[in-house]
């Protein structure tokens, strides 16, 4: 694939918010749409999601993840989205350059017209929540451990007790069971479920996973690997209730404890977050601060449903196109001014077509080096000559100036860039 130099959209994250971002980008009206992934597919975390719950309210459908994925995976495509995957976005600009890198094409500088900020969300590790105890091997978030079973095929343990009762870990409690290990309990520190009610009687109360609320991890327990954990009651202000101890035996520690949105890059753009959701602050449109730059999906915050991420992707999408549409309009009605022999620089630096007709524009200038004869100042488009002006001499201290008038404004308006030099007569 050639990469361009500039596209209407650029969208970082291939999840379910991006790809429907780009969906509804090219729908709208953008032409040029890039999506950047740092991952090898397209799809986000989808594609480690093989339990179904996925499409009940877009497609009437109980999906797995994948196919879901798939679907607009395929329509993406279909509609001519140009994708980079494997690819690491380092930083955007403020004026929506986009650098990034892989391993084929080195450091990438493209520029946007409109940005779509849909990197998803990470997970709390274990330093984020502070777990005290030893630090033996068979401790992993529970995304980590969806991956490993689900896509690379591997058992992390046999023996589980899962902290947190988010969704992510209610499901890898079913899904461990279904590969025949002993999930002996779900321990969440809140006195409520943090995850989906839909999720603990399916995940838990169906496979008799007993869950306790208002408990956590007291210590972790082990030298090379994860021996058991104790166990602890807390209070009402998440202090250990001394004597509720209780070491469960087990070899893995799975931590569902919460979902962070991935906005580092959008600090470096200069993005305002708000320090509730953890994400950008967008309008209705799902527009950030930073005018051109849109946000969508778990990047924003955390949704309960995917389905819910692809209708915000779809309205980033949407605007993002209307703005970049709007851009690309201006941009085709500005006209460059170029300092051409011995001019050392015009202001204005470009000429809106649109005021062409509120009455003469004045173009201004300095000479590089003095001419004490005769000289014209023109104005060319390309080889035309679209006006030109006799003075008696240039000269770097004094300022030369020319006035376009309406009798040139047609040549003007079809003019794709105008140069200005100052040559001898």
């Amino acid at each position: 694939m050639a990469l361009k130099e500039k596209y209407d959209v650029i969208i970082i994250g291939a999840g379910p918010g991006g790809l429907a971002a780009a969906i509804s980008a090219k729908q709208n009206g953008a032409e040029d749409i890039l999506i950047i992934e740092r991952d090898l597919e397209l799809g986000g975390i989808l594609l480690q999601c093989i339990h179904n719950g996925f499409g009940v309210e877009i497609f009437k459908q109980d999906l797995p993840g994948p196919s879901y994925a798939q679907r607009f995976i395929n329509e993406a495509l279909s509609l001519g989205v140009d994708t980079l995957l494997d690819t690491m976005v380092l930083d955007i600009s403020p004026d929506r350059r986009v650098f990034a890198t892989n391993k084929t094409r080195g450091v990438i500088d493209v520029q946007a017209r409109a940005i779509v900020l849909a990197m998803g969300c990470r997970e709390r590790t274990r330093a984020q929540v502070r777990l005290p105890g030893t630090r033996p091997a068979g401790v992993y978030t529970a995304g980590t451990a969806q991956r490993w079973v689900n896509v690379e095929g591997y058992m992390p343990g046999k023996r589980y007790v899962i902290l947190g009762s988010g969704d992510i870990g209610m499901i890898m409690a079913r899904r461990l069971t279904f590969e025949g290990a002993k999930v002996e309990r779900v321990l969440e520190v809140m006195p409520y479920l943090t995850g989906l009610m839909r999720n603990y009687v399916q995940c838990l109360l169906d496979f008799d996973i007993p869950l306790q609320l208002s408990h956590t991890v007291h210590r972790i327990l082990g030298d090379k690997r994860v021996e058991a954990i104790e166990s602890v009651q807390v209070d009402e202000r998440w202090n250990p209730i001394k004597g509720t101890e209780e070491v469960i035996p087990c070899d893995t520690l799975l931590l569902s404890v919460g979902l962070i949105p991935e906005n580092e890059l959008s600090r470096k753009a200069g993005v305002i977050i708000d320090p509730l959701t953890g994400g950008p602050y967008v309008d209705d449109g799902f527009q950030t601060n930073v005018p051109g730059v849109f946000a969508a999906g778990n990047v924003v915050h955390v949704y309960d449903l995917v389905d819910w991420v692809t209708e915000a992707g779809f309205a980033a999408g949407k605007s993002a196109a209307k703005f970049a549409l709007t851009l690309r309009a201006r941009e085709n009605r500005l006209i460059p001014l170029r300092a051409d022999e011995n001019v050392r620089y015009v202001v204005p630096h470009e000429l809106n077509k649109d005021s062409l007709q509120e009455g003469n524009v004045r173009l201004q200038m300095r000479v590089k080096t003095p001419i004490e004869k005769p000289v014209w100042v023109e104005v060319r488009s390309g080889n035309l000559l679209v006006t030109r002006r006799a003075e008696p001499y240039a000269r770097p201290g004094e300022m030369v100036t020319i006035n376009l008038t309406p009798k040139e404004y047609d040549e003007v308006d079809r003019a794709s860039e105008l140069r200005i030099a100052i040559v001898p007569r």
